[in-house]
């Protein structure tokens, strides 16, 4: 872990995407802080709808490499991690979260009553309109991000992997067939063997729109 403490605001601007690692095993301590962290993520309705999958041996990494179509993160980053989506999580009992929030006095027993019949609602509407998947894949994609901010306080570098077929990396880690999962991102954690400069950021000007998007990239493609 490094040895200084960085601000939040640093740990962004410090954060690069890093493709090749050291072997370096990363201590157990080190991972289990960032593991804690990463749960501290917000979720819809605090449903937790998310889980991570930490794949750190040979052979979950050389399957990783395959469901990845051969990047080089699984095979040098001692840590994968799969971010997993659980879009019908919504059903199953609560109650372990309703009596933490209870006992940390943050949830009344009248608020509790009224905001798991207001989830459900919600919730069943979302199923109608087809969006259970999307917001689980919201949920745990905020909780990658967390990871990749707290792993750059702790010195560790990170990439957040795209390019992988789903069906490939649920055979890995033991979902295969499970329609009620999704993965959502897979995070690879170690200790940089490059150094990656920041290539820049388009200006304020050109990405942030006050009240109203003015989409003026996009008018061209418009008849």
């Amino acid at each position: 872990m490094t040895n200084r403490t960085l601000s939040v605001a640093d740990a962004i601007r410090t954060r690069r995407t890093v493709r090749h690692y050291r072997p370096d095993p990363i201590p157990e301590a080190v991972l289990s802080a960032l593991l804690e962290l990463a749960v501290e993520a917000p979720t819809s309705w605090n449903l937790q709808d998310r889980s991570i999958v930490v794949v750190t041996g040979d052979e979950g990494r050389e399957g990783l490499v395959w469901a990845t179509g051969g990047q080089p993160q699984p095979q040098e980053a001692p840590v994968v991690l799969v971010f997993v989506a659980e879009p019908q999580s919504w059903r199953d009992d609560h109650s372990d979260i309703y009596d933490q929030a209870r006992r940390a006095g943050a949830w009344s027993d009248d608020f509790i009553t009224m905001f798991s019949a207001a989830s459900t609602a919600f919730q069943e509407d979302l199923g109608q309109r087809g969006l259970l998947r999307e917001y689980a894949v919201k949920d745990a994609m905020i909780a990658a991000s967390f990871v990749m901010l707290a792993a750059t306080e702790m010195g560790l570098a990170t990439s957040p992997m795209n390019g992988w077929d789903e069906d490939k990396v649920k055979k890995v880690i033991g979902i295969d067939g499970r329609d009620d999962l999704a993965i959502a991102l897979l995070v690879s954690v170690g200790y940089p063997a490059e150094e990656r400069l920041h290539p820049g950021r388009r200006t304020l000007e050109h990405t942030v729109f006050y009240e109203r998007h003015t989409a003026q990239h996009s008018a061209a493609h418009q008849e």
